[in-house]
């Protein structure tokens, strides 16, 4: 099994069109041959002072394939394209992590 960690910021403000985004493509991402999870997450409201944050134009998408080459495909999906046309200009960095069980 692979592990995909993305940390998405967006540019100030517009995290929340970029989730939509998200949202409008997580029906294809998750019909995919091998994808066993994709969700985005984002800091929890309330949590107990001391806890990192990553603040409020960052998410985190946790995402779990079945096999390397089931990501690959996904990276390479057609609506996995489109959407990152449609996010491009409001991002203002990504940091993905690909990590298999230790």
């Amino acid at each position: 099994m692979i592990h995909v960690l993305a940390l998405i910021t967006a540019k100030p403000g517009r995290r929340d069109e970029i989730l939509a985004a998200f949202r409008d493509n997580s029906a294809a991402v998750h019909a995919e041959a091998g994808c066993l999870g994709y969700e985005a997450v984002v800091d929890a409201r309330g949590a107990a002072a001391g806890f990192a944050t990553f603040g409020p134009d960052t998410f985190v998408v946790i995402e779990k394939w079945a096999s390397m080459e089931a990501l690959q495909a996904h990276g390479a999906a057609p609506h996995m394209k489109a959407y990152a046309a449609r996010v491009r200009d409001l991002t203002a960095n990504r940091a993905i992590h690909v990590l298999e069980p230790a």
